[in-house]
């Protein structure tokens, strides 16, 4: 309760801050509207907003189920067999070099103008965080645990699954924490480019009718999910995990 108290000042602070500022300098409304305008414009468009809010959101979700199912196959594969590693990770590595927005005309001409295209983008932004933490979790188990099973006569597939997939998880952990609070980038990226639904399609149609108040209405929509989707992937991973305590100091 102390920590949501503190969020809601500080959020009410810098709707203040900014409130003064746009009266104070008679910026036009039509480049900066104050958040008194924005907060009308969510109310009043709020049924609007809501049904492309929800295409977004599960956009993000699907994205997330899927970036993380492909992100941990891919790792599983590189720390298993050295052949995939010397032809797939290089792949891997190069894909990241190409930008999800370079990327995302190609999956609307391929997929169309529906959610399809937008979860792949999603996928393709939150793949690359899960594989590479999990991958790296994976190959970082303590050697004397990886002797002890030898010696005990594990298979490698009871290798994998009861000793280094278990140690891997804290990494994984991290790594979808990191793929949550990029998850709308891949959604939004993909609507920018071509659909007919979704926050990032209301951001463009708003801005084409100079309703910027709408457009911060969206952002905002857009924020609050991002923040709930952290909030409950980071709840979610803390039972997943739960030996893993948190020890930053305390206040």
């Amino acid at each position: 309760m102390k920590r949501l108290a503190r969020a809601l000042g500080i959020l009410a602070g810098l709707c203040v801050l900014w409130e003064i500022t746009v009266r104070a300098t008679g910026v036009p409304h039509y480049i900066l509207p104050g958040p008194l305008r924005v907060a009308t414009a969510l109310v009043d468009q709020a049924a609007f907003i809501s049904e492309n809010a929800v295409v977004t959101l599960a956009e993000m979700v699907a994205g997330m189920v899927l970036g993380c199912t492909a992100g941990c196959a891919c790792a599983l594969a590189l720390a298993q067999s050295r052949t995939m590693r010397r032809w797939l990770l290089p792949l891997v590595l190069a894909s990241q070099a190409i930008p999800v927005f370079a990327i995302a005309p190609l999956l609307v001409l391929w997929l169309g103008f529906g959610m399809a295209s937008k979860i792949v983008a999603a996928a393709l932004v939150i793949f690359f965080p899960v594989a590479s933490a999990f991958y790296d979790g994976l190959v970082r188990t303590d050697r004397g645990w990886l002797d002890l099973a030898a010696v005990m006569g594990a298979s490698p597939a009871a290798t994998l699954f009861r000793l280094r997939v278990p140690a891997a998880l804290p990494a994984l952990a991290s790594g979808i924490r990191v793929a949550a609070a990029v998850a709308p980038i891949g959604a939004v990226i993909g609507e920018w480019v071509g659909a007919s639904a979704g926050l990032g399609f209301l951001m463009l149609q708003a801005n084409a009718r100079m309703r910027v108040d709408l457009l911060f209405a969206a952002l905002f929509v857009l924020a609050v999910f991002a923040v709930l989707f952290y909030i409950a992937i980071d709840a979610g991973l803390r039972r997943l995990v739960p030996w893993q305590p948190v020890t930053t100091p305390s206040d």
